[in-house]
């Protein structure tokens, strides 16, 4: 067992989300705390450091689907928002865990862990849904609080999470499901395929045709996403899923931390 907190430490000291979209912004201040340099810094001074982007909930549908796409932070607004806001005291690196690697998650948490490094995994929430759920419409930020036996301790919520379902959700491509009543609520009210031609400059949003799923959506066809049993539009996401490790900038742990190698690729 590794651990940043004991679970009576984590509940005394996360802190929770407290606005729409800012599990990126909440895992830096815990990170912030984890490290002993939070006490001073409020949760509105990191928000401002990390830049959390908000849903367009009024805009059309093509702004609303770019705003989407973008909605949160990325790992990269993480680094720069903790750095910010620490005053360049703290610093990290991102760890890619897509496509699969072949690594002992919680080996390779509690190597980094006992050593002083405080994680962050960025996880689409919408991969390993338990049966019988609704599929969540966002990824997340979550600091990590500890490893053991029993799997991986998480903040903002606390919860203890099965290793395999946290590898699972750091494994994945970038890519946002968006709910169908909320693409149809979203159209003008004269609607067709054409609102969204300016995605066709778009090579990744083309490649996915999203203009052509919008208009299946309004015909009215069966879209519905294989595997899924609900009806979605995909579209490309700006974030990349994997832990950020996070450290004091002068400490040993840091230069162990860039000097490591990428995490090997499964077979």
């Amino acid at each position: 067992m590794a651990m940043v907190w004991s679970v009576g430490a984590a509940v005394r000291e996360q802190a929770v989300q407290e606005g729409p979209s800012s599990c990126g912004a909440t895992a830096v201040l815990n990170v912030l705390r984890a490290l002993g340099l939070g006490s001073a810094t409020s949760a509105d001074a990191v928000e401002q450091c990390v830049r959390t982007r908000l849903r367009e909930q009024d805009a059309l549908l093509p702004q609303y689907l770019l705003s989407r796409s973008v909605a949160g932070a990325t790992h990269d607004q993480l680094l720069e928002g903790a750095e910010m806001a620490s005053e360049g005291r703290v610093t990290g690196r991102f760890f890619s865990f897509y496509p699969d690697r072949a690594v002992d998650l919680i080996a390779w948490l509690a190597g980094w862990i006992s050593k002083g490094a405080v994680p962050v995994a960025t996880m689409n929430m919408q991969v390993a849904v338990p049966e019988g759920e609704e599929i969540p419409d966002a990824w997340h930020h979550q600091m990590i609080f500890g490893v053991g036996p029993e799997g991986i301790y998480m903040t903002n919520p606390l919860e203890l999470m099965e290793s395999h379902v946290v590898k699972r959700r750091l494994c994945s491509a970038s890519l946002l499901l968006i709910r169908e009543e909320d693409v149809l609520s979203h159209l003008p009210q004269v609607a067709g395929p054409c609102v969204l031609t300016e995605f066709q400059d778009h090579p990744a949003w083309r490649e996915l045709d999203v203009v052509g799923q919008v208009a299946r959506m309004i015909a009215g066809e069966d879209t519905r996403t294989e595997g899924l049993g609900s009806v979605h539009l995909i579209i490309p996401a700006a974030y990349k899923s994997g832990i950020t490790l996070f450290v004091q900038r002068h400490s040993e742990v840091a230069s162990e931390i860039f000097s490591a190698s990428e995490l090997p690729l499964s077979a």
